[in-house]
Formats: C-alpha cells, structure tokens, sequence
C-alpha cells in the first residue's frame, strides 16, 4: 500500500466516526469501502475477525489518532482490530 497524505486520513477517521454505512462496509468489506475512498489495501493485511472502536471514541480521538499514525495504512489493522 502506498502512503496516503493526512487528508486521506482524516478523510478516513471522518467516515468511521460519523458515517454509519460507511462503518458497516468498512466491516464487511474493507477493501472496497477503502477504494471508494481511493485507499488500497493489500487483503493479507486485514484480520479476519473485525470491529471498530464507538463512533465517540473515534471521533474524540480523532486528532491524537491523526498524530500518531504516519499513513493510511497504519491505520487500517488499528481499526479494524477495534482497539482504543
């Protein structure tokens, strides 16, 4: 997966803190919902077993998640392993 700017990040944290049918396909099918953002995925690098953190904690993370985290792709086993 190539690096994403911060405005693909924040676009992403955007989706899966405020958009519920964003989140569910996120869920079900992470690679399209991440294409649909213009995000790729390598599919070995999502977990079998998914969930998400609330919508609340996503968002009142938001800007310490947007620091932490380099790319995009970081971002993607982090949320997907539901972790806060």
């Amino acid at each position: 997966m190539a690096s994403h700017s911060p405005q693909d990040l924040d676009l992403l944290l955007s989706k899966l803190s405020g958009d519920d049918s964003f989140r569910q396909s996120f869920l079900s099918d992470p690679q399209s919902a991440l294409g649909g953002l213009g995000i790729r995925v390598d599919a070995a690098r999502i977990p079998a077993v998914r969930s998400l953190p609330s919508k609340e904690v996503i968002a009142a993370n938001r800007h310490a998640i947007k620091g932490k985290l380099e790319t995009a792709a970081g971002a993607i086993p982090f949320f997907l392993s539901g972790q806060r």
